[in-house]
């Protein structure tokens, strides 16, 4: 069953989209979007994930499909309280936070601010540190749909999808407004606000081709935070998109780790 609902905070309204099988208590699966991307890129695992028990929750960044709020003055920690707004109304308790490439500070974000509400956190293509600027120049043409079709598509290859994988399905879905308000808000907050992500459990899914995350920087974020809390797991034929490349390996390897943190049988 899929139906959304807003969740409302004085000026903020965020619409959240809610997939789940039965109205009973399961544990709860937050997912948050790319840059410039609203979570409607989810529903294919979204479903997936619904269909084995889990109440799958997406909130929609403000500035997208109905979420509104202040867009101006705004930090990641901004974000990080919408989602966590989210959590505390339809949740049922504390929650997985999945987050895709750049979904993933604010899922960082959340651990960081509100522990509580937060029982272990997925990296999707996350970054590496530091990142090709040339990369950051193609992700602008993928946004800007005024650009021809043709140019952007080239732009998602590099910057986004692995050889042989079709980009077509992401020339929609941008909203080049709110990524302002995105970039703004992470100019503005230090890195090492989020970087740890509180004391969460996290799992580091990985993309092979990722050109974001080249095989150098693989054990970066392990090390920065430890071995016995970041569990690495490396998708094959994948790139920074990923979750549309290889939905079925995210889907297991997410699940085998919530079970394990879970204590239940993988």
């Amino acid at each position: 069953m899929r139906r959304q609902l807003a969740v409302e905070d004085g000026t903020v309204s965020i619409v959240t989209v809610i997939d789940e099988t039965h109205t009973g208590p399961a544990p709860a699966l937050v997912l948050l979007p790319s840059s410039s991307r609203d979570s409607l890129d989810f529903d294919d695992i979204a479903e997936r994930f619904a269909a084995v028990g889990y109440r799958v929750l997406r909130p929609q960044p403000r500035g997208m499909a109905g979420s509104t709020g202040p867009m101006t003055g705004l930090t990641l920690h901004d974000f990080a309280r919408d989602v966590a707004l989210a959590i505390e109304r339809l949740a049922g308790g504390p929650a997985f936070v999945l987050g895709h490439a750049f979904g993933q500070w604010i899922g960082r974000s959340v651990a960081a601010d509100h522990p509580h509400l937060v029982r272990g956190v997925i990296l999707a293509a996350a970054a590496a540190k530091s990142a090709n600027p040339a990369l950051r120049e193609e992700l602008a043409k993928c946004v800007d749909v005024a650009l021809p079709d043709a140019v952007r598509l080239a732009a998602l290859r590099v910057a986004f999808f692995a050889p042989d994988h079709d980009p077509a399905s992401w020339l929609d879905n941008w909203h080049p407004d709110a990524a302002k308000a995105q970039r703004a808000a992470s100019a503005a907050t230090p890195v090492t606000d989020w970087w740890t992500a509180g004391s969460a459990p996290v799992l580091d899914i990985q993309a092979e081709h990722d050109p974001w995350r080249p095989a150098e920087t693989r054990n970066g974020i392990r090390d920065d935070l430890g071995a016995d809390r970041v569990t690495v797991v490396l998708i094959q034929d994948a790139s920074h998109a990923l979750i549309p490349e290889q939905p079925e390996a995210v889907v297991q390897a997410v699940l085998a780790w919530t079970r394990r943190i879970a204590g239940e049988p993988a």
